[in-house]
């Protein structure tokens, strides 16, 4: 507005308004390059990533086509003699294009949006906003939780979706745009509320209103996540059958008269973190915060730094966590087979009991490996798998499957591990001498 003013009223434009036009358009150039910059380096990455795609589909094609011309050649003007010798040469050329692996699905998604930020445009023009992408694509990306499965009519039920990049990792950043749809048999469909947690997870939440077959599909930019749509059966809360803590619930009557009540319930005092709110699970009014996407957590430890150390059984290795809950490390992938219990010692090793392998890993608190002790057997230096004349009747009873030993570990104020041995029906004390920062077993 000044510029203009100062225009009208000298009639023409003076050195000193020449200057000032110069310097703002020095600043809005600044600024458009600026902006432009990160999204032509966001864009040369993407079209790399897709044109590498583009060119190993179309080598693909080439190699398809080039081998049918040869075969229809032959077959057209050939001798049998040398039909015959097309036919090996073709058939080695199959089985070579039979075992290529060819990039079916793509490698980037879409996503680009410009976020703007006006208390920054306040401040300087030159922070008009930053780029928001994510490397999330969804034929790697899965979703984990029953109730991908099954839900209960009018019960709040929660599933959890990881996001992973092309190649398999986990994506540790927000903002992805995932989509979830649940479709009843005659095509009434219910909302579903997709919740952010910033660190490449999300909650997906829903409740039906009626029972039956659904369903329930999960996309990322549209594209289906690792094994959606699934299929979801809602049953009535009657319908649902007693689970063994029900069971457990039931007590014998003090009276002695062989019938049975139930205990009474007692309702336990409100915490500072409790909320109006009726609560899904009760003893979540006492939660502060979730520790990581985990697979079947076994067990829990905390090293001297305050990092929260979990053994995680599914996924097959131990996941470490910062003391505000926040992913840092995972060890023991490509080791561990089914890691239970853990504990670390006072030289801050942590030591885990592997579960399915019938041994015990120590490793250093960066991940790698000090040394391991035990195997299947039923001496001092043995954990069982099974042992005694119960093995037929106990391998029948199990429902999950081949019945391992050693479960859990912690460390003694003299340093020494200590695991218990399940199958065997003992607790075994093993202790370790530090030497040249290696461990080193002593005679028991």
């Amino acid at each position: 507005m000044s510029l203009i003013m100062a225009k009208r009223e000298t009639g023409s434009t003076s050195p000193v308004v020449r200057q000032i036009d110069k310097q703002f358009l020095c600043t809005e150039g600044e600024h458009r390059e600026h902006v432009t910059v990160p999204l032509r380096d966001v864009l040369e990455q993407h079209k790399s990533v897709l044109q590498t795609q583009l060119a190993s589909l179309l080598q693909g094609k080439e190699n398809i086509e080039s081998s049918c011309s040869f075969t229809e050649h032959a077959l057209s003007h050939g001798s049998a003699t040398e039909i015959l010798l097309v036919q090996k040469q073709m058939g080695e050329r199959v089985s070579a294009l039979a075992r290529h692996s060819f990039p079916e699905h793509p490698h980037e998604n879409g996503h680009l949006k410009c976020q703007v930020e006006t208390d920054g445009l306040r401040r300087s023009i030159q922070n008009l906003g930053v780029l928001i992408t994510t490397g999330a694509v969804g034929h790697t990306s899965v979703a984990t939780g029953e109730g991908l499965r099954h839900a209960v009519v009018g019960q709040h039920t929660t599933i959890t979706v990881t996001t992973k990049d092309k190649d398999g990792e986990l994506v540790k950043s927000g903002n992805a745009v995932l989509k979830a749809e649940i479709v009843s048999a005659d095509g009434v469909c219910t909302e579903a509320e997709v919740v952010d947690n910033k660190n490449g997870t999300y909650e997906v939440g829903y409740s039906l209103r009626s029972e039956g077959e659904f369903t329930f599909s999960l996309l990322l930019y549209e594209q289906p996540v690792r094994g959606s749509p699934f299929r979801l059966r809602a049953v009535k809360l009657s319908d649902v059958l007693q689970s063994p803590e029900d069971v457990k619930r039931r007590v014998k009557s003090p009276s002695g008269g062989g019938g049975h009540v139930r205990q009474k319930a007692v309702r336990r005092p409100s915490s500072m973190y409790s909320t109006t709110k009726k609560k899904e699970n009760p003893i979540e009014d006492e939660l502060i915060y979730r520790v990581g996407q985990l697979q079947r957590p076994t067990g829990v430890t905390v090293d001297m730094n305050g990092d929260i150390i979990v053994a995680d059984y599914d996924n097959r290795w131990i996941s470490i966590f910062s003391s505000d809950g926040k992913f840092k490390n995972k060890i023991g992938a490509g080791r561990l087979m089914g890691p239970k219990g853990v504990a670390v010692d006072k030289n801050g090793h942590i030591i885990a009991v592997d579960n399915k392998a019938c041994c015990v890993f120590i490793f250093q608190s960066n991940g790698k490996l000090v040394t391991k002790f035990g195997a299947r057997g039923t001496s001092e230096r043995h954990f069982a798998e099974k042992s005694g004349a119960n093995i037929a009747l106990e391998s029948k009873l199990s429902k999950s499957g081949p019945l391992f030993s050693p479960h859990f570990v912690a460390v003694n104020n003299k340093n020494e591990i200590v695991v218990t041995d399940f199958h065997n029906h003992s607790v075994k004390v093993r202790p370790f001498a530090l030497i040249s920062d290696e461990y080193m077993s002593l005679t028991i």
